[in-house]
């Protein structure tokens, strides 16, 4: 593995179920037999929940932009990973646009899809107000397959390290971050 994050992305078909498409690129890059992977919400117990691995020592997130079906790997030692994926242009969301969802300003698609992947690596999700996230452009290593150079922290509410960040290269038209939550704290959380 190149980096700490590894990405997989393919089309969902219309006759496809999406969910069966994502477990099928994770199991593709665990590549270990036997994996069990579930998703169950903490709160409601439906498969919509965290992505939970048995019998691989990995974190995974998906995501679903568009057509695509966008799934990130990392190992659980490096702690939790999240990976957000959406649209470059979506004419709803761009008549509606973004002002507001993160806070009183405007925002961008970046800025959504990384607070996003933050929040997903944190695993509360939208339970955590995504205005009240912080993200800041650093300097650093890209530790993320495909990464496109841009490296983040987001400071979550709640957590007293910062959620580490990277742009992706993935799908065409589609804009991806992953992040990576640190493992002392992601079990804590």
């Amino acid at each position: 593995m190149s980096g700490l994050i590894r990405l997989g992305w393919a089309v969902v078909g219309d006759d496809d179920d999406r969910r069966a498409v994502a477990w099928r690129l994770l199991r593709d890059l665990i590549d270990e037999p036997g994996i069990r992977i579930t998703n169950p919400c903490p709160r409601c117990g439906e498969d919509h929940g965290p992505v939970h691995i048995d019998g691989a020592a990995v974190t995974a997130s998906v995501s679903y932009a568009a057509d695509w079906a966008v799934v990130a790997i990392a190992p659980a030692a490096a702690g939790t990973v999240g990976v957000d994926a959406e649209p470059e242009v979506d004419a709803r969301r761009d008549r509606a646009g973004l002002t507001g969802v993160l806070g009183a300003g405007p925002a961008s698609v970046r800025d959504w899809v990384r607070v996003e992947a933050a929040l997903k690596a944190d695993r509360r999700g939208l339970l955590v107000e995504p205005g009240l996230v912080h993200v800041t452009s650093v300097s650093g290593p890209a530790d993320a397959e495909n990464a496109s150079g841009a490296v983040w922290h987001a400071d979550v509410p709640g957590r007293p390290d910062v959620i580490a960040g990277w742009d992706l290269v993935g799908p065409p038209r589609v804009l991806v971050s992953a992040a990576l939550a640190p493992a002392a704290v992601a079990s804590n959380i």
